[in-house]
């Protein structure tokens, strides 16, 4: 199940928004981390299976205060999931050979040590 978790961390300049998105990106499931809001001061986190309370404890342990604004699941569009089928024109051939290759090894005979 996706979900999208949007947290509220007070984020004053460059190097906090920086640090903010790589506590969030480091969350375990996270698939996309973004920056919201009218004063940049909210995070958008979309992932599968993460833990909205885990994330805004590493948050507020590195940043001092975050607070979960909003939770909800994510609810992917069909129209994503159909496949555009590609006709091929006349006379191309869609046919691509297997690409392979074979790593032989030589080994040289046994050269008998002469110092014994």
């Amino acid at each position: 199940m996706k979900q999208k978790i949007l947290v509220k961390v007070p984020m004053h300049c460059d190097k906090c928004r920086t640090k903010a998105l790589k506590i969030a990106a480091a969350a375990h499931g996270v698939s996309k981390v973004s920056i919201e809001g009218a004063d940049k001061d909210h995070i958008e986190v979309i992932g599968d299976g993460v833990d909205s309370v885990c994330l805004t404890r590493l948050l507020r342990k590195k940043l001092r205060s975050a607070t979960i604004v909003k939770v909800e699941e994510v609810k992917e569009a069909k129209a994503d999931k159909k496949e555009e089928k590609t006709t091929p024109l006349p006379g191309c051939v869609q046919y691509c050979p297997p690409m392979f290759y074979e790593l032989a090894h030589e080994y040289p005979e046994s050269v008998q040590c002469s110092i014994m």
